[in-house]
């Protein structure tokens, strides 16, 4: 007998969906996924410090989960300026590169795909989590509620309560569309790096 679940569609009705459907493969794209079961972002918080980098249990933590047909990473920032949390990853250095290469080489040596999720927080944020103690951006200087999740003096998780964040203007718009372009080239190995006018070719 074909087993069910109960969803909830866009108008509110329950429908029945089959689990036999979920467990079917499905085109995305140009990927064939074996079913129809994925894994969606979630917030960990575990880089290796200094620096929001990636590694062995970031790489450990994603390989454990590559059965799921599809894992979309957590968020991670397009620059310092994007960090909304204590302990994200980045993807703006060349050392987070090569540990995001560490584990999308685990996933991928379990048969298993990953996407990586492009993040900038934008208001979201607070000065100790930004360069140069600088406040976060936003595209009005109107305080989120809540509180911000900071390191402390200690190197404890804390919370505490958001600032008022500094309205971005027009002519920076272009800045955070390149952060975003860039490290969408960075997280396919396929970046030009711009350091002190130097640049580096970064190997897939």
């Amino acid at each position: 007998m074909s087993e069910s679940i109960k969803t909830v569609s866009e108008g509110g009705a329950a429908q029945q969906v089959s689990v036999e459907r979920l467990l079917e493969p499905v085109r995305l794209g140009p990927y064939d996924l074996p079913s129809r079961l994925g894994m969606a972002p979630l917030t960990r918080s575990r880089a290796r410090q200094p620096g929001n980098v990636p590694f062995s249990l970031n790489a450990c933590y994603y390989e454990q989960r590559a059965s799921a047909a599809l894992i979309i990473s957590e968020a991670t920032q397009v620059s310092q300026q994007g960090q909304g949390y204590a302990w994200t990853p980045g993807i703006h250095s060349l050392e987070q590169v090569e540990g995001w290469k560490l584990v999308t080489s685990a996933v991928h040596k379990s048969n298993g795909l990953i996407f990586l999720q492009l993040w900038h927080v934008g208001r979201i944020s607070h000065p100790s989590l930004q360069p140069d103690g600088m406040l976060p951006v936003a595209p009005s200087a109107i305080k989120p509620r809540e509180m911000a999740f900071i390191e402390n003096d200690h190197g404890e998780g804390v919370l505490v309560p958001f600032v008022t964040p500094r309205s971005l203007q027009i002519e920076e718009m272009p800045y955070i569309v390149r952060q975003y372009a860039r490290k969408r080239e960075c997280s396919r190995g396929r970046v030009r790096w711009c350091r002190d006018s130097r640049r580096e070719r970064l190997s897939s």
